[in-house]
């Protein structure tokens, strides 16, 4: 069975269990440096994936949900200092020491969390090497760090609304429909 059959199958479960598989997001401990809203769409080794996120941000921790286009939760991922869960719909548990092995062994692709709440920011991680290409008004268009090259297509103000994300055999492109 492919990744994406098995996603697929996932989500047939997750709309056949219904109300039982909603996961409500939960902000992570500590002080919230941002919620978000937004769309997610993967594509990585021939396959696709395209859902909903709601996602909190904090230094100490992280928690996402992930949700079909449907609205049926498909994963909830929470990044604390012991490391990364992710719960899924069937309902499952893996257990990880960082978020990008562990989605890509669970959904197929990589999520890079760690560095995601800077980058979603339009700024590079702590203490990581970067480069950075901007804009003539100043704005960041291009960061490149830890593998990853994110390319900022559009901004709402200051802060950017849609994110390419590439990475050797997989591109995410990261919509922000809501900052809380």
């Amino acid at each position: 069975m492919t990744r994406a059959a098995g996603l697929v199958a996932a989500l047939a479960a997750a709309a056949l269990l219904g109300a039982c598989a909603q996961f409500e997001p939960r902000p992570p401990e500590g002080p919230l440096e941002f919620q978000l809203t937004g769309r997610l769409a993967a594509r990585y080794e021939g396959e696709s994936f395209t859902g909903n996120v709601a996602w909190s941000h904090a230094r100490q921790g992280d928690e996402m949900l992930i949700s079909s286009p449907l609205g049926q939760g498909v994963a909830r991922i929470v990044r604390n200092a012991e490391g990364v869960i992710l719960r899924t719909a069937e309902p499952r548990e893996y257990r990880a020491a960082d978020a990008e092995a562990l989605t890509q062994k669970v959904l197929g692709f990589r999520l890079p969390l760690l560095g995601l709440g800077d980058w979603v920011r339009a700024r590079p991680a702590d203490g990581q090497a970067f480069h950075l290409e901007r804009s003539p008004e100043g704005q960041v268009r291009v960061l490149e760090q830890r593998g990853w090259r994110i390319e900022y297509l559009e901004y709402e103000g200051e802060r950017p609304r849609l994110m390419r994300l590439v990475y050797p055999g997989i591109e995410l492109r990261f919509a922000v429909t809501e900052w809380k």
